[in-house]
């Protein structure tokens, strides 16, 4: 996926995210986003990138922000 393409796909995972996990700091939601982003880089069906991103990202923040909860 070019760069053109996928700068707007991940802006609109990392907002829907950001508005779920308004605790968790927008520059952690673009770091997990793009790590999602670059382990499914490399598959051939491209049309279900953004949904695994987000499932990904979202189960991340899950699991992060409960152990910050935790910590606090």
């Amino acid at each position: 996926m070019s760069d053109e393409h996928k700068d707007p796909i991940i802006s609109k995972v990392v907002d829907r995210l950001a508005a779920r996990f308004p605790a968790a700091p927008r520059h952690q939601i673009e770091s997990i986003v793009g790590e999602e982003y670059d382990s499914l880089d490399t598959g051939r069906i491209r049309i279900y990138i953004p949904t695994l991103i987000e499932n990904s990202a979202r189960t991340r923040l899950q699991r992060e922000v409960s152990r910050e909860s935790v910590q606090d």
